[in-house]
């Protein structure tokens, strides 16, 4: 989701950019520049904000391989698709990035039964301090670090939390999940898990060769329609799927008002110099888990891709900064919405549009068609052979008549639970993915999101702008599986 302020690295690189000359007809050129971290200076950080926008940029101008991965698994390593670790009667927890989304996470992960807050890091003391203090009165007394943008693994080594939530900026994700499991810990990230293909192997790698979890928090999942919709497919109401659908297109140009500190200090670079669809995940995320996608049943094989002319930002720009505004320098590059066309390896299609631009509506699509009929969201909806005339949807009190049985034991279970404990979040999607968490740690049980899913679902990122870049051509999803997709267990609905 949206609102985190982050911790500024990447792995020791700092990024920065070029213009090339005129006889290169003007066009930019992005290179990255290896530097070494010295202090931690507004400066230095606002040099790292520049350099993060074009990270996306350069992944996506270069030629797209999947050959990251090996052809086997290493000797000591273990596949981690149905794994469980050890049980932890308390889970130590600790938070990189406490700004709108991980101020949140800490608040209620704080709240759960059998957590302790052992560590909060920030790249600012006031955003650190303020989480401290709101989980106090509940008896946790974290360690506190800030300023420096190394100062988390400092936290990892001294605190040796059992799980690390990590709510920075996207391109933080991947080095901070990577850094979190060698110390020993769990790592759970916000979306995506990482920006290129190569991170993302490095993601499965590090948590097949240290047995450590690494789940992106896809809170969507966790939404009652989409619970819902995902119990109605397992008990057969659709017959075999054939097609899904799924978005995020939500307006967020306001952001573009946090120049120096906020998401859009950093997101608003990041539309400039990146194509493709920057945030696939909240829509993929639930109808991959309805079509079992790397669960046994099958998996996703390739994509192609298009985008829509960049108009959007830089109008705003103009109507709402100076004309000498850093804003208005920018070439912005990504289309104003991109979709998407993935091919499962049964045959399925899945439509994945994105668009943070546009002034319209708030939708993720959440459609999910088969044989027998189709369910749909926004508003929910759906047409099913023998439930009603399905030639025309059955919205409202209609749809809730027809679905009343089919509520997901997961939300029957939690749901009341959840709200006295005081979690919130969504639509209450947040704490019953936080609570679910803990949950399985505690009773040492499969987590409802393995890290193939995360890496599978935020592939798209990448290589929806690989494909925008080749004009549409068809791209290959690597198997961070390495092909144990086949022997995967489907996610259970009786959780």
């Amino acid at each position: 989701m949206t609102g985190y302020d982050a911790i500024f690295i990447g792995n020791g690189i700092i990024l920065s950019y070029a213009k090339q000359t005129e006889k290169n007809n003007s066009r930019r050129s992005f290179q990255l520049q290896k530097h070494k971290y010295k202090g931690s200076t507004m400066s230095t950080r606002r040099s790292f904000i520049k350099g993060f926008g074009v990270l996306t940029g350069v992944a996506a101008a270069a030629p797209f391989q999947s050959g990251c991965q090996t052809t086997s698994r290493p000797t000591k390593a273990r596949y981690m698709g149905d794994f469980t670790a050890p049980k932890l009667a308390t889970v130590k927890c600790a938070f990189i990035g406490v700004g709108g989304r991980g101020s949140g996470h800490c608040n209620d992960f704080s709240k759960i039964p059998g957590t302790q807050v052992v560590g909060i890091c920030d790249l600012y003391q006031d955003l650190a301090e303020k989480s401290a203090k709101s989980i106090k009165e509940r008896g946790h007394n974290p360690k506190l670090y800030w300023g420096d943008p190394n100062a988390y693994k400092k936290m990892l080594q001294e605190t040796k939390p059992d799980m690390v939530v990590i709510s920075t900026n996207w391109g933080n994700h991947a080095p901070q999940c990577i850094e979190a499991m060698k110390a020993g810990a769990h790592a759970f990230s916000e979306v995506p898990i990482a920006l290129t293909i190569k991170e993302m192997w490095d993601i499965v790698n590090t948590s097949e060769a240290t047995q450590k979890h690494c789940m992106m928090l896809e809170n969507v999942n966790y939404g009652e329609t989409e619970l819902l919709f995902l119990n109605m497919v397992r008990q057969g109401l659709l017959g075999e799927l054939l097609h899904g659908e799924a978005a995020y297109i939500h307006e967020l140009r306001g952001q573009m008002k946090q120049v120096e500190r906020g998401t859009g200090s950093w997101r608003t670079p990041q539309y400039a110099h990146s194509s493709g669809n920057l945030y696939p995940t909240h829509g993929l995320g639930p109808v991959a888990q309805y079509m079992n996608l790397a669960r046994g049943e099958d998996n996703f094989a390739r994509l192609v891709s298009f985008s829509s002319p960049a108009k959007g930002r830089a109008l705003y720009a103009k109507a709402n900064f100076p004309a000498d505004h850093k804003w208005n320098k920018l070439d912005f590059k990504g289309g104003d919405i991109s979709t998407s066309i993935i091919k499962t390896v049964l045959g399925r299609t899945i439509m994945v549009q994105w668009d943070e631009t546009s002034p319209r509506p708030y939708t993720r699509h959440n459609l999910i068609q088969g044989t027998k009929g189709t369910l749909a969201g926004f508003p929910d909806r759906l047409a099913i052979e023998g439930v009603g005339n399905y030639h025309k949807w059955a919205e409202g009190e209609e749809f809730k008549k027809a679905t009343a049985e089919y509520a997901h034991p997961l939300l029957k279970r939690l749901k009341e639970t959840v709200a006295k404990a005081g979690l919130s979040g969504h639509g209450g999607m947040d704490g019953i993915m936080r609570w679910r968490i803990i949950e399985c740690l505690q009773q040492g049980l499969p987590l409802d999101q393995n890290v193939y899913e995360s890496c599978f679902w935020s592939a798209v990122g990448p290589l929806s702008a690989q494909s925008v870049a080749q004009d549409g051509m068809p791209q290959k999803f690597p198997d961070f599986t390495r092909g144990n997709w086949k022997n995967t267990k489907p996610l259970a609905v009786d959780i």
